[in-house]
Protein backbone atom coordinates (compact mmCIF):
# COMPACT_ATOMS: atom_id res chain seq x y z
CA UNK A 1 0.00 0.00 0.00
CA UNK A 2 2.61 2.36 0.74
CA UNK A 3 4.40 1.82 -2.44
CA UNK A 4 1.05 2.29 -5.00
CA UNK A 5 0.57 5.64 -2.75
CA UNK A 6 4.13 6.76 -3.96
CA UNK A 7 3.46 5.72 -7.12
CA UNK A 8 -0.07 7.98 -6.91
CA UNK A 9 1.57 10.63 -5.32
CA UNK A 10 4.42 10.69 -7.95
CA UNK A 11 2.11 10.91 -11.22
CA UNK A 12 0.08 13.78 -9.02
CA UNK A 13 3.38 15.44 -8.95
CA UNK A 14 4.40 15.48 -12.71
CA UNK A 15 1.00 17.34 -13.30
CA UNK A 16 2.11 20.44 -11.63
CA UNK A 17 3.85 23.51 -12.92
CA UNK A 18 7.63 23.27 -13.00
CA UNK A 19 8.56 25.29 -15.62
CA UNK A 20 9.33 23.86 -18.28
CA UNK A 21 10.36 26.46 -20.86
CA UNK A 22 9.20 24.16 -24.17
CA UNK A 23 6.26 22.48 -22.49
CA UNK A 24 3.59 23.68 -24.92
CA UNK A 25 0.73 22.16 -23.78
CA UNK A 26 1.03 22.68 -20.02
CA UNK A 27 1.40 18.60 -19.03
CA UNK A 28 4.34 18.55 -17.12
CA UNK A 29 6.42 16.83 -20.13
CA UNK A 30 8.57 17.94 -23.02
CA UNK A 31 7.36 15.73 -25.44
CA UNK A 32 6.20 14.73 -29.19
CA UNK A 33 3.17 16.55 -28.40
CA UNK A 34 4.80 19.72 -27.86
CA UNK A 35 7.55 19.04 -30.90
CA UNK A 36 3.93 18.83 -32.44
CA UNK A 37 2.56 21.81 -31.62
CA UNK A 38 5.57 24.11 -32.39
CA UNK A 39 5.50 22.55 -35.87
CA UNK A 40 2.17 23.50 -36.23
CA UNK A 41 2.58 27.22 -35.70
CA UNK A 42 6.09 27.47 -37.35
CA UNK A 43 6.25 30.37 -39.37
CA UNK A 44 2.92 31.77 -37.90
CA UNK A 45 3.49 35.63 -36.89
CA UNK A 46 0.61 37.03 -34.71
CA UNK A 47 -0.10 40.61 -35.38
CA UNK A 48 -0.07 43.08 -32.40
CA UNK A 49 -3.40 44.31 -30.69
CA UNK A 50 -4.25 47.53 -32.13
CA UNK A 51 -3.83 51.02 -29.90
CA UNK A 52 -5.78 53.93 -31.28
CA UNK A 53 -3.17 55.77 -31.95
CA UNK A 54 -1.40 53.48 -33.81
CA UNK A 55 -0.32 54.06 -37.41
CA UNK A 56 -2.87 52.08 -39.73
CA UNK A 57 -0.88 50.52 -43.48
CA UNK A 58 -3.52 50.62 -46.07
CA UNK A 59 -2.71 50.03 -49.61
CA UNK A 60 0.40 51.52 -49.56
CA UNK A 61 -0.67 54.12 -47.23
CA UNK A 62 0.47 54.52 -43.36
CA UNK A 63 -2.29 56.47 -41.89
CA UNK A 64 -1.54 58.03 -38.40
CA UNK A 65 -5.16 57.48 -36.21
CA UNK A 66 -6.37 59.70 -32.98
CA UNK A 67 -8.52 59.11 -30.40
CA UNK A 68 -11.41 61.88 -29.95
CA UNK A 69 -14.10 60.77 -27.38
CA UNK A 70 -14.75 57.00 -27.61
CA UNK A 71 -14.05 56.85 -31.40
CA UNK A 72 -10.61 56.43 -33.49
CA UNK A 73 -10.39 58.51 -36.66
CA UNK A 74 -7.52 58.78 -39.14
CA UNK A 75 -5.69 61.77 -38.55
CA UNK A 76 -5.30 62.46 -42.16
CA UNK A 77 -7.53 62.24 -45.49
CA UNK A 78 -7.52 59.08 -47.38
CA UNK A 79 -5.47 58.24 -50.49
CA UNK A 80 -5.96 55.01 -51.56
CA UNK A 81 -6.76 54.29 -55.64
CA UNK A 82 -8.05 51.41 -54.99
CA UNK A 83 -11.36 49.82 -52.94
CA UNK A 84 -10.25 47.64 -49.86
CA UNK A 85 -10.74 44.15 -51.89
CA UNK A 86 -8.39 45.56 -54.73
CA UNK A 87 -10.08 46.58 -57.65
CA UNK A 88 -9.28 49.98 -59.19
CA UNK A 89 -11.36 53.52 -58.36
CA UNK A 90 -10.87 55.46 -61.65
CA UNK A 91 -8.88 58.49 -61.78
CA UNK A 92 -7.75 61.11 -63.74
CA UNK A 93 -10.63 61.80 -65.74
CA UNK A 94 -11.43 65.22 -67.71
CA UNK A 95 -13.79 67.50 -66.54
CA UNK A 96 -16.19 66.08 -68.93
CA UNK A 97 -15.53 62.55 -67.90
CA UNK A 98 -16.16 63.77 -63.90
CA UNK A 99 -19.52 65.29 -64.84
CA UNK A 100 -20.75 62.43 -67.04
CA UNK A 101 -19.73 59.43 -64.69
CA UNK A 102 -22.26 57.42 -62.30
CA UNK A 103 -19.51 55.26 -61.31
CA UNK A 104 -16.73 55.41 -58.26
CA UNK A 105 -14.42 58.18 -59.39
CA UNK A 106 -11.05 59.64 -57.55
CA UNK A 107 -8.88 62.76 -58.18
CA UNK A 108 -6.27 64.59 -56.71
CA UNK A 109 -6.82 68.45 -55.81
CA UNK A 110 -5.84 70.38 -59.53
CA UNK A 111 -4.07 66.86 -60.46
CA UNK A 112 -1.05 67.98 -59.16
CA UNK A 113 0.60 65.49 -57.63
CA UNK A 114 2.58 67.78 -54.84
CA UNK A 115 -1.23 67.86 -53.25
CA UNK A 116 -1.61 63.95 -52.94
CA UNK A 117 0.48 63.53 -49.74
CA UNK A 118 -1.11 66.80 -47.95
CA UNK A 119 -5.13 66.65 -48.83
CA UNK A 120 -5.09 62.96 -49.89
CA UNK A 121 -7.81 62.31 -52.73
CA UNK A 122 -11.32 63.48 -53.38
CA UNK A 123 -13.68 60.66 -54.22
CA UNK A 124 -17.35 61.03 -55.89
CA UNK A 125 -20.35 60.35 -53.86
CA UNK A 126 -20.47 56.78 -56.16
CA UNK A 127 -17.53 55.49 -55.02
CA UNK A 128 -18.56 56.05 -51.10
CA UNK A 129 -22.01 54.11 -51.79
CA UNK A 130 -20.04 51.37 -53.64
CA UNK A 131 -20.02 48.06 -51.34
CA UNK A 132 -16.49 47.22 -51.67
CA UNK A 133 -15.56 50.03 -48.97
CA UNK A 134 -13.70 52.53 -49.39
CA UNK A 135 -11.97 51.97 -45.93
CA UNK A 136 -9.57 49.56 -44.73
CA UNK A 137 -10.60 46.35 -42.64
CA UNK A 138 -12.51 47.49 -39.32
CA UNK A 139 -12.86 50.53 -40.52
CA UNK A 140 -15.69 52.64 -42.44
CA UNK A 141 -16.81 56.06 -43.91
CA UNK A 142 -18.61 57.58 -41.02
CA UNK A 143 -22.32 57.92 -40.56
CA UNK A 144 -24.16 61.30 -40.65
CA UNK A 145 -25.07 60.23 -36.81
CA UNK A 146 -20.73 59.49 -36.69
CA UNK A 147 -19.96 63.02 -37.56
CA UNK A 148 -22.55 64.64 -35.26
CA UNK A 149 -21.11 62.18 -32.01
CA UNK A 150 -17.63 63.94 -32.89
CA UNK A 151 -19.32 67.37 -33.11
CA UNK A 152 -20.95 67.25 -30.04
CA UNK A 153 -17.99 65.39 -27.58
CA UNK A 154 -16.47 68.70 -28.65
CA UNK A 155 -19.00 70.97 -27.11
CA UNK A 156 -21.85 71.39 -29.87
CA UNK A 157 -25.03 70.98 -29.00
CA UNK A 158 -27.56 67.96 -30.12
CA UNK A 159 -30.05 70.50 -31.43
CA UNK A 160 -26.87 72.40 -33.14
CA UNK A 161 -25.60 68.93 -34.37
CA UNK A 162 -29.15 68.06 -36.12
CA UNK A 163 -29.44 71.21 -37.61
CA UNK A 164 -28.41 72.12 -41.59
CA UNK A 165 -25.72 74.69 -42.09
CA UNK A 166 -23.18 76.47 -40.89
CA UNK A 167 -23.62 74.93 -37.20
CA UNK A 168 -21.84 75.38 -33.45
CA UNK A 169 -19.18 77.53 -31.77
CA UNK A 170 -15.48 76.73 -31.95
CA UNK A 171 -15.86 73.31 -33.02
CA UNK A 172 -14.32 73.80 -36.59
CA UNK A 173 -11.56 75.39 -35.05
CA UNK A 174 -11.00 72.51 -32.91
CA UNK A 175 -11.05 69.64 -35.61
CA UNK A 176 -8.42 72.24 -38.07
CA UNK A 177 -5.06 71.99 -38.06
CA UNK A 178 -3.22 75.05 -36.47
CA UNK A 179 -0.47 77.51 -37.33
CA UNK A 180 2.24 75.36 -36.10
CA UNK A 181 0.93 71.98 -37.30
CA UNK A 182 2.80 70.77 -40.86
CA UNK A 183 0.95 70.85 -43.04
CA UNK A 184 -0.89 73.86 -41.30
CA UNK A 185 -3.97 75.78 -41.62
CA UNK A 186 -5.73 78.71 -38.82
CA UNK A 187 -7.52 76.36 -35.86
CA UNK A 188 -6.37 75.06 -32.77
CA UNK A 189 -6.24 71.44 -33.83
CA UNK A 190 -7.57 70.62 -30.30
CA UNK A 191 -9.18 67.85 -31.10
CA UNK A 192 -6.06 66.16 -33.22
CA UNK A 193 -8.47 65.86 -36.13
CA UNK A 194 -6.02 67.61 -38.02
CA UNK A 195 -8.53 69.20 -40.67
CA UNK A 196 -7.14 70.98 -43.74
CA UNK A 197 -8.57 73.15 -46.55
CA UNK A 198 -8.22 70.38 -49.45
CA UNK A 199 -10.96 71.91 -51.42
CA UNK A 200 -13.22 70.05 -53.52
CA UNK A 201 -14.26 69.06 -57.07
CA UNK A 202 -17.70 70.01 -58.11
CA UNK A 203 -20.19 67.71 -60.04
CA UNK A 204 -19.77 69.94 -63.29
CA UNK A 205 -15.97 68.73 -62.80
CA UNK A 206 -14.52 72.29 -62.21
CA UNK A 207 -12.33 72.75 -59.20
CA UNK A 208 -12.60 74.57 -55.90
CA UNK A 209 -9.40 74.63 -54.05
CA UNK A 210 -8.56 76.37 -50.41
CA UNK A 211 -10.43 78.00 -48.46
CA UNK A 212 -12.47 75.30 -46.97
CA UNK A 213 -12.56 71.23 -46.80
CA UNK A 214 -15.10 68.94 -46.91
CA UNK A 215 -15.55 65.49 -46.20
CA UNK A 216 -18.61 62.83 -46.97
CA UNK A 217 -20.57 61.23 -44.94
CA UNK A 218 -21.17 57.28 -45.43
CA UNK A 219 -24.27 56.52 -47.43
CA UNK A 220 -25.32 52.92 -48.84
CA UNK A 221 -26.95 53.71 -51.89
CA UNK A 222 -27.22 57.60 -54.55
CA UNK A 223 -28.99 59.94 -52.93
CA UNK A 224 -29.05 63.59 -53.96
CA UNK A 225 -29.13 64.03 -50.04
CA UNK A 226 -25.90 62.94 -49.43
CA UNK A 227 -24.87 64.52 -46.29
CA UNK A 228 -21.40 66.56 -45.81
CA UNK A 229 -18.93 68.24 -43.87
CA UNK A 230 -17.26 71.32 -44.30
CA UNK A 231 -14.85 73.23 -42.01
CA UNK A 232 -13.80 77.32 -43.08
CA UNK A 233 -10.84 79.12 -43.07
CA UNK A 234 -13.09 82.57 -41.94
CA UNK A 235 -15.23 80.35 -39.78
CA UNK A 236 -14.54 77.69 -36.58
CA UNK A 237 -18.49 76.39 -37.04
CA UNK A 238 -18.66 73.04 -39.04
CA UNK A 239 -21.28 72.96 -42.15
CA UNK A 240 -23.50 70.20 -42.26
CA UNK A 241 -24.99 70.06 -45.79
CA UNK A 242 -26.14 67.50 -48.35
CA UNK A 243 -24.79 67.69 -52.04
CA UNK A 244 -24.73 66.10 -55.37
CA UNK A 245 -22.96 62.64 -55.60
CA UNK A 246 -20.98 63.75 -58.41
CA UNK A 247 -18.99 66.19 -56.33
CA UNK A 248 -15.49 64.75 -55.28
CA UNK A 249 -14.51 65.73 -51.87
CA UNK A 250 -12.45 64.15 -49.20
CA UNK A 251 -12.85 60.69 -47.23
CA UNK A 252 -11.88 60.17 -43.00
CA UNK A 253 -11.95 57.26 -41.95
CA UNK A 254 -13.16 55.84 -38.28
CA UNK A 255 -12.95 52.68 -36.51
CA UNK A 256 -15.71 50.07 -36.38
CA UNK A 257 -17.27 49.91 -33.30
Amino acid sequence: MTVLGLAVSTAVGAQTDCGLQYDGNGDGAVDALDLLGLLSEYSDTCEPAFACGDSVLFDGYSYETVPIGDQCWFKENLRTEHYANGDAIPGDLSIADWAATESGAQAILLEDLDYLAIYGRLYNGYAVADSRSLCPVGWHVPSDSEWMTLEMFLGMSEEEANAQGQRGTDQGDQMKSSPADNPSWNGTNSSGFSGLDGGLRNPSGEWEPYSNGAWWSAFSFVTINAWFRSLYTLSGAIGRYNDDPGAGLSIRCVRDE
